[in-house]
């Protein structure tokens, strides 16, 4: 098992949940966390409701780091509308959020290192940064030479789980859409999220 795939299993056990909805988690078998105090469990407070909540949603989209998170927060507070609508619409523009929700990769870890490695065309232009935000009517596309890498063919012919109606796709020619951006309602997590949470914990 790599680092990176036991580090990303360590979050579904620590949170209590399998948060990518992958068969392989050791939380389907283990709903307790890591460690010899794992099985340990207490009724967290409102700011430790808060806190799980934040982690989940951070933990989703590859372990976000702290500081572009409360960025993500800020923008969404100053825009119209329902805060935790606007954060939700924040992340899943993310350029490897969109990788992720077209099916080209298995992961959104592997999609940030996708997009890193240069695989990733928007527009036609090579971008090779994961938190590129895409825009509505953006096309983006895995550059032809790209197109025939074993894990991209495997992600494509997955049944895991399906591509949103907020995204458009062709698996055929390797090239999709981002058609609008969503709400909470639209986007097809695994588990429960609860963003009204994560806007009370930075609003404290």
């Amino acid at each position: 098992m790599s680092k990176r795939q036991s580090s990303k299993y360590k979050i579904n056990r620590r949170l209590g949940v399998n948060l990518w909805g992958r068969p392989k988690s050791p939380i389907n078998s283990r709903d307790y966390g890591p460690g010899q105090h794992g099985q340990r469990r207490k009724k967290p407070s409102d700011y430790g409701l808060q806190l799980m909540a934040k982690q989940k949603l951070k933990g989703y989209y590859g372990n976000i780091s702290e500081k572009q998170f409360r960025k993500y927060y800020h923008e969404a507070q100053r825009r119209r509308g329902d805060t935790s609508e606007n954060l939700i619409g924040i992340l899943e523009r993310r350029l490897d959020a969109v990788i992720y929700r077209m099916k080209f990769v298995p992961t959104v870890f592997s999609a940030r290192q996708f997009i890193n490695h240069g695989h990733i065309k928007v527009n036609g232009t090579r971008v090779n940064i994961p938190s590129f935000m895409v825009k509505e009517g953006d096309v983006i596309e895995i550059r032809e030479k790209s197109r025939q890498i074993p894990m991209v063919l495997l992600a494509t012919e997955s049944t895991e789980r399906d591509v949103p109606e907020y995204i458009e796709v062709n698996h055929q020619r390797m090239t999709g859409s981002f058609i609008r951006q969503p709400k909470l309602e639209d986007v097809p997590y695994p588990v429960q999220m609860e963003p009204n949470l994560v806007i009370e914990f930075y609003s404290r």
